[in-house]
Parts: C-alpha cells; structure tokens; sequence
C-alpha cells in the first residue's frame, strides 16, 4: 500500500513536470505494441505503463485497446489469443441480453413505474445541450456507423443505438440507477469503438472501476465531502469563505457526474482525463483533486470580489475549454503538496 512519503511527493512533481513539458510524446503503437511478448502477454508491468499513461497520454490509434485494459474489459494477464476469446464471448453476451431485453420489455413497462419513466428520460434529447460538439440524429438504418460528422464537423451520434445502450444498461444495473451524465459517458464510447457490443461493455466497466466518483446513488456525495475536507486542509481562508454559502461544494456535483467532460473544448482533452483516472495514478480518487484544482482557478476572483452561493457556482461553470494536460498537472502538484503535509486520517485512508 503507498504511504504519505517525500519520494511520492517527489515522483508527484515529477509526474507533473513530464506532463507539462512533454519530453516524450503520446504512447503510439509501436511503442504499445512493445509491451507485450510474442504471445500478446505483458512484457511491462502494469505500474510502469500507468505512470507512463499518467505523464504521456495515449495516441489516439492505441486509446481503444487501451481503455479495454484500463477498464477491465480485458485481463492484463492475458494473452492475444485470450483476448479475442474474450471479445467474442462479450459480443455473444451482448446479443444474448438485447434478445433477452426485448423479450422481457412488455413486463417491465406493465410492472415497473420507474422503467417507464427512465426510458421516457433517455429519449428526451437533453445530450446535445449539455455536450456542444454532439448532436444526437435518428438512425437511418441498422447499419449506419454508430456516428458521422456533419459540414461543420460536429459528431453526429445515432440516437437510437445510444438510447438502447442506455436502457440496456439500466436493466442489467440496477444498482446503477439512470442519472445525468450517462448519455454523455455513452456518447464518448461510442465515439471511441466500432461495434455496439463494445461500447455496451466498455460503459459497464467503466462504471463498475468509476461508480464511487460519478454514480449518485453510491459514491457521489462522498466525493464532495472528501472535497470539503480537502479544501479545509490546505486552503482554510478559501474553506471559511465557502463556508458562508452553505452547500456551495456540494453543488459542484455534475462535475462528478459528468466526469469533467464539459470543462474542455475536445473529446482528447476529456479522454486523457478519464484514461488517467482510470490508471489510478498518482493515486486513488484523483477526481477530488482535479476538482479542487478547478476550485483554485476561481480562488482570486471568488475572494475579490466576495462572491457566495450561485455566484461561485457560475463561475465554476464558466471553466470551460480547459487544457487536459495543464489540469492533470496542476493535480499531481496538489497531491505532492498533501503528501508533504500531516494529512488528517480521512484524506490520507481516501487517497492511497
């Protein structure tokens, strides 16, 4: 287990350095594909390939086979020829479900009050509002691609595949319950793989590693707490002043939900955020400490001119076409500056 030490504040500011002055470029294929042995297994440790991920990025032609580790959809003790069993299991799995899903479909309308109301939500077209390089389009046929472009270059997304994706996913988790964000987290997939099978998988996976950051129901409201504290810890002015509107932080929580997808201008840019998460580098729970790098970057207005309750709020939401790179550094600076300190027991339980 990592401990509060000097040498990971140290490997923190260096991390932050290599992200900032990029000595190397994005992880390409070549060098992916040099991780592995003649058999498809790791010839890398998992670790040495995360803190490059952390400090470098993934190039965009190896971020699909990438995520699938990343996430869990495959074993990064697998082989190549595991994988493709593996890739054919989970395609079959997810025909199997969409049959199983349209069968079954007449009973949950009749049984299921909330069944009903969330599929009439998925189907309202809220996404392409709250994601402004996306609109959602019907789909012509079964065969379109899961999107296009239009003139102007904007994704096009298939609204149908998306909305089945969705409800497909809210059957099969429960737990999970529909919330903000997923139509959008859906999208990014879909954006990112070719099939439908994979962008089911890759959802599933990803909320299962992401569901005590982004999910409401389970993990959400911890997150923010964790942020109070936090703030408290290594900003006690900027903590006393939210204080004085009550609920502030707490308001902060589409950033969680939306995983910080609306603060950037590019889908890289939210990419290479997620894919950072997603190593768990530098440490657990980074998505606080993105967060409180966000709050920092309001800090001088806030104060200045002695904003309170919606008006933070607003200027928070005003953070927008962020640089990934920038934010992912300004974070690991924060952790190197909270492993340097006597962190109160919570913050340190939360983070390592």
């Amino acid at each position: 287990m990592t401990t509060l030490s000097p040498e990971n504040s140290l490997s923190a500011r260096q991390s932050a350095s290599f992200i900032l002055v990029k000595r190397k470029p994005a992880i390409d294929k070549t060098e992916w594909e040099g991780f592995f042995d003649e058999n498809g297994h790791l010839a890398k440790s998992r670790d040495f390939i995360c803190i490059n991920i952390l400090e470098r990025g993934l190039h965009p032609c190896v971020r699909t086979e990438a995520w699938k580790f990343l996430t869990g959809y495959y074993s990064w003790q697998s082989s190549q020829d595991e994988r493709l069993t593996v890739d054919s299991t989970r395609r079959k799995n997810y025909e199997a479900l969409c049959q199983m899903y349209q069968k079954i479909e007449p009973l949950l309308e009749n049984l299921h009050r909330n069944f009903t109301e969330t599929r009439n939500n998925i189907g309202t077209p809220r996404c392409p509002a709250l994601c402004p390089w996306v609109r959602a389009v019907p789909a012509a046929s079964d065969t379109q691609k899961l999107y296009d472009r239009d003139p102007q270059g904007n994704v096009l997304i298939d609204k149908k595949k998306l909305e089945k994706i969705l409800l497909l996913s809210y059957v099969c988790n429960t737990q999970a319950e529909y919330q903000q964000g997923f139509p959008e987290m859906v999208m990014l997939f879909q954006l990112m793989v070719e099939c439908d099978h994979e962008t089911f998988w890759l959802f599933q996976f990803f909320l299962q590693k992401m569901e005590h950051s982004c999910v409401i129901s389970i993990g959400v409201d911890k997150n923010l707490d964790m942020l109070n504290i936090l703030i408290n810890f290594l900003d006690p002015v900027f903590a006393e002043h939210l204080r004085k509107g009550a609920g502030t932080v707490q308001s902060l929580f589409r950033w969680f939900c939306f995983r910080f997808q609306h603060a950037f201008k590019t889908f890289d840019d939210v990419w290479r955020l997620w894919e950072v998460l997603l190593t768990g580098k530098p440490c657990r729970n980074f998505q606080v400490l993105v967060a409180y790098s966000m709050l920092q970057m309001v800090r001088k207005q806030v104060l200045q001119e002695n904003m309170a309750g919606d008006a933070i709020l607003l200027a928070c939401n005003r953070l927008i076409d962020l640089d990934a790179e920038e934010l992912i550094s300004a974070a690991c600076m924060v952790y190197a500056e909270l492993v340097q300190k006597d962190a109160p027991q919570p913050l340190k339980d939360f983070f390592l």
